[in-house]
């Protein structure tokens, strides 16, 4: 067996590791044909990964141009304890208020300290998401091509 096979995370490990992961470097390509890379606070469901942002922003102007992305998140400091998942994505651009109302409030759920998973959730936060989404467009990252990788799994041989 591969080193890469040895590496590779299941499915269930992806779910997991995107459930743990707090911050998704996400990659469009920019109007001039280059990389257009930055971080984003997102919801996993499922393989597929949600976020929220700017409807003028330069990333949803690249996504409506080419609607790709490639997603990454990662984990670890040591060689020995490197993680990470890299996605090639199909996007899809959610622009219905209601919609995008509920990404934002998921991803505030998610980000907002003190708020678990089942609490309610406060009434200023469903009002600043839906004020929010007037401005805001939804994003479904679906992806088409996942490499993953669990160093640990090597259990410090190389």
């Amino acid at each position: 067996m591969s080193r890469r096979e040895q590496i590779r995370m299941t499915d269930e490990e992806i779910e997991g590791f995107l459930a743990d992961g707090r911050v998704v470097t996400c990659a469009t390509v920019g109007p001039a044909g280059r990389p257009h890379l930055l971080p984003l606070w997102y919801v996993p469901d499922g393989l597929d990964v949600l976020c929220w942002t700017y409807r003028s922003s330069q990333k949803t102007a690249n996504l409506r141009r080419l609607a790709e992305a490639t997603l990454q998140v990662e984990d670890g400091e040591r060689y020995e304890d490197l993680r990470g998942v890299m996605m090639e994505c199909g996007v899809k651009i959610v622009e219905d208020a209601d919609a995008v109302a509920e990404v934002g409030l998921a991803v505030a759920r998610r980000y907002t300290p003190g708020l678990a998973p089942g609490d309610p959730v406060p009434p200023e936060l469903e009002r600043a998401a839906a004020q929010q989404a007037v401005k805001r467009v939804a994003l479904r990252f679906s992806p088409t091509r996942i490499v993953s990788w669990d160093h640990r799994k090597l259990g410090g041989v190389y």
